[in-house]
């Protein structure tokens, strides 16, 4: 099968790097990792997945999580319009360079913040369904217990710096697997890699989709307290697999981090192996 040349093909490049987790593992205070098999819950593979990290632009899954559901329940419509309110409008980079008063659909508002992560875009949906950037915080807190990630607190929608948004490994795994399995439809908007919007064309962030077999989401996050974090899912013939790298050094040594954490996954699934926690 194509897919399976591919993927032992990565495998042999990324081979070279096995030392690099181990590296990143010991001399990195703000690394954790998990690797989970979501249609069994099974866990693969886990370094820190439940000690506390900065989700940085990891957090904007849980702000299309509540979009999605929105959307599955009526209560938004993918060709609404929506209003660009100032605070909106003034968020920090990276965004679409929304203006106050004007509009942007919904539907725009989700493909900006899956491909570009637009912070801009996150307000305008947490104000459009939430009133307000702090009770939507609320609401992403309550529905993170929801779905069982009990050590994850939400302040804002878009991940920008802010002491008491904190999560795990294992939460954000719990995330990925829920968007995956209760949003079908609306999952592959995290497989775009590009996005035009006013004349201008961006590229998606995970540029780890670019290279590795059968990966069709799902989201980078980056702030100074967080390192480079990257929440991403592969699938090989019938078995899905989702990986979380929290603390990344820099974005390269960060997929491959986590090119190596699918790898071995992949691997343990093939051979009948058991789970391994670092």
């Amino acid at each position: 099968m194509f897919w399976l040349k591919a993927y032992l093909i990565f495998l042999g490049l990324f081979s070279v790097h096995l030392a690099l987790g181990v590296t990143v593992q010991n001399d990195n205070d703000r690394y954790a990792d998990i690797v989970i098999e979501p249609s069994s819950g099974r866990v693969l593979h886990a370094t820190n997945a439940t000690s506390l990290r900065h989700p940085a632009s990891l957090t904007k899954m849980m702000t299309l999580y509540m979009a999605f559901k929105a959307l599955k329940e009526g209560r938004l419509k993918l060709d609404q319009q929506l209003p660009v309110s100032a605070n909106a409008a003034g968020q920090e980079p990276t965004k679409l360079g929304l203006k106050s008063g004007q509009t942007i659909s919904v539907k725009d508002a989700i493909m900006s913040i899956a491909t570009l992560s637009a912070n801009d875009s996150a307000v305008v949906l947490a104000e459009a369904l939430g009133g307000s950037v702090s009770d939507f915080g609320r609401a992403m807190t309550q529905q993170a217990f929801n779905l069982g990630m009990k050590q994850t607190h939400f302040d804002n929608p878009s991940g920008l710096p802010d002491p008491y948004q904190m999560t795990t490994a294992y939460d954000m795994a719990k995330l990925a697997s829920a968007l995956i399995q209760e949003f079908p439809e609306y999952y592959p908007y995290f497989s775009l890699k590009n996005y035009s919007y006013g004349g201008a064309l961006y590229h998606n962030h995970n540029h780890l989709m670019d290279n590795y077999p059968g990966m069709d989401g799902i989201k980078t996050g980056y702030i100074h307290s967080s390192g480079f974090n990257l929440v991403a899912s592969a699938k090989h013939g019938d078995t899905r697999l989702i990986g979380v790298v929290f603390g990344g050094t820099s974005p390269a040594t960060r997929n491959e981090r986590m090119a190596q954490l699918l790898n071995e996954g992949f691997a343990t699934i093939g051979q009948g192996g058991h789970a391994n926690s670092n």
